[in-house]
């Protein structure tokens, strides 16, 4: 994982999803190591603004010219905001996967599990 950027002001998932807490919102996408081996992305599935996910489960489908792949949540709460641009430009995910790639904004439930999420080193290892 040395080669692929993990950001240190970020929490990470299992399932290499990324969360930054700003407030009592987490912003969500995938980290580098997923979108390099998903290769080129051709299709961002977006869920409902409004729609309610529980930790772990799936949100949304991003799909790459090499696999199709379920996006899941790192933490509950409610999706406030999705990136309605990835429809036209799926490829922003590949491009800047940590700032314009992002996916959805989740108002978090609690905020203990998002930081119960990987840091850096614990994701990188």
């Amino acid at each position: 994982m040395a080669e692929y950027e993990i950001p240190a002001n970020l929490r990470f998932s299992q399932e290499d999803e990324w969360g930054r807490l700003e407030g009592d919102r987490v912003t969500v996408g995938i980290t580098d190591y997923a979108q390099g081996q998903l290769g080129d992305i051709v299709f961002v599935e977006l869920p409902e603004v409004g729609r309610t996910v529980e930790k772990g489960e799936p949100f949304g489908v991003i799909e790459s010219v090499k696999a199709v792949s379920d996006l899941y949540s790192p933490v509950s709460g409610e999706i406030v905001e999705v990136n309605t641009d990835l429809v036209d430009r799926p490829e922003q995910v590949n491009e800047d996967c940590y700032g314009d790639g992002w996916i959805i904004v989740i108002e978090v439930q609690d905020e203990q599990e998002y930081t119960g999420l990987l840091d850096a080193d614990g994701y990188g290892t």
